[in-house]
């Protein structure tokens, strides 16, 4: 057998036979067999199409239109007729609004001040709650990641003004930066080019929470930046004559991808708190949206009579806040196990 069989040979075995996993399809079996992570993922998403599902709960199932005052209105509890909003004792001073039926055709979760059903208020406020978290996120991570790739590849100047301007928006606490950007934009509108959002409109909040966490996602991936730099690999490449577009979106980002990652549903799950603490204050999401903190906030006077208003989107919070968390720690332990082991150790 000659040496040009023997290659051709060694190719045929190499086109036919098994290819090894890449580090993705790998990373994912991890996750996969991660049982805690993967029950986490499921209550998400469980929750993620519950809220989606929130228009036809309340046309078809409940019957009514959450964002309406309905002070006037009946509901019907085991088989009788009775008053959405009710007198508080026999002196007839005040309401109260009913509470629980547990019967999910009839205010499953009662009614808040106004007579609004409070089961479709909150699987309307997590459409807008997991919206604005998400979405910031994802605006978040793709200012930051596009900062950190420049400032940290091209270092010097570059990387000094960026990372400088980083910095002064660290220097401001996270809810006070929040709270005066929000109190700002809610009395007027905002003016892009020809694009302008009002003070209702969920977008404002989404890049209010997105900016202000720019620098805290926009050091770590620098930091990343900055070792693959100084990899032989890269160094091999420039000797080469690659560009340095080539260098940062071949070389530098797949390799600074995975931190990303692991920091996306981490980042996710404070946006969800950040955005409930602004909403609960009444510079969020502004009526007649919802969100679970601005549900949270009708429900503050409620506590004693009908505590269920503000529970139960707290209990959305947090069951999102800690799956989140889970989840990310699963992406971690998925795409780097050494972390895992070393936590062992």
């Amino acid at each position: 057998m000659t040496t040009t069989d023997v290659e051709a040979f060694v190719q045929d075995i190499r086109a036919t036979g098994p290819q090894p996993a890449g580090p993705w399809k790998v990373a994912a079996r991890r996750l996969r067999r991660n049982r805690t992570a993967m029950a986490a993922l499921v209550v998400l998403i469980v929750i993620a199409v519950v809220s989606l599902a929130s228009p036809l709960y309340a046309e078809h199932v409940a019957r009514t239109d959450p964002f309406v005052s309905n002070v006037g209105g009946t509901t019907i509890v085991d088989g009788g007729r009775v008053d959405v909003l009710q007198e508080s004792g026999g002196l007839g001073l005040g309401v109260t609004p009913i509470g629980p039926t547990w019967d999910v055709r009839h205010y499953f979760l009662g009614a808040d001040n106004e007579g609004r059903d409070v089961a479709a208020r909150v699987l309307y406020g997590g459409r807008n709650s997991l919206a604005i978290a998400f979405g910031a996120a994802f605006g978040c991570f793709l200012i930051a990641t596009s900062f950190a790739l420049v400032a940290g590849f091209f270092g010097g100047a570059v990387d000094e003004v960026i990372s400088r301007g980083m910095d002064l928006i660290w220097a401001f606490p996270v809810y006070l930066i929040a709270i005066s950007i929000s109190t700002v934009l809610l009395t007027q509108n905002l003016e892009l080019g020809p694009i302008e959002l009002g003070s209702d409109s969920l977008i404002l909040p989404m890049m209010i929470i997105a900016l202000i966490f720019v620098p805290y996602v926009f050091r770590p991936i620098r930091g990343q930046v900055l070792a693959v730099r100084e990899q032989e690999y890269v160094r091999a490449a420039i000797a080469q004559g690659a560009s340095n577009a080539w260098l940062i979106r071949r070389e530098v980002l797949p390799n600074v991808l995975p931190s990303v990652i692991v920091l996306l549903p981490l980042v996710t799950a404070i946006n969800i708190l950040v955005e409930s603490g602004l909403s609960f204050l009444g510079i969020g999401v502004q009526p007649p949206a919802a969100s679970w903190g601005s549900i949270i906030g009708d429900g503050q006077g409620l506590l004693y009579s009908r505590p269920w208003v503000a529970i139960a989107p707290g209990i959305m919070v947090v069951l999102v806040v800690l799956a989140l968390n889970i989840l990310g720690d699963g992406v971690r332990d998925a795409l780097d196990p050494r972390t895992k082991l070393r936590v062992e150790r």
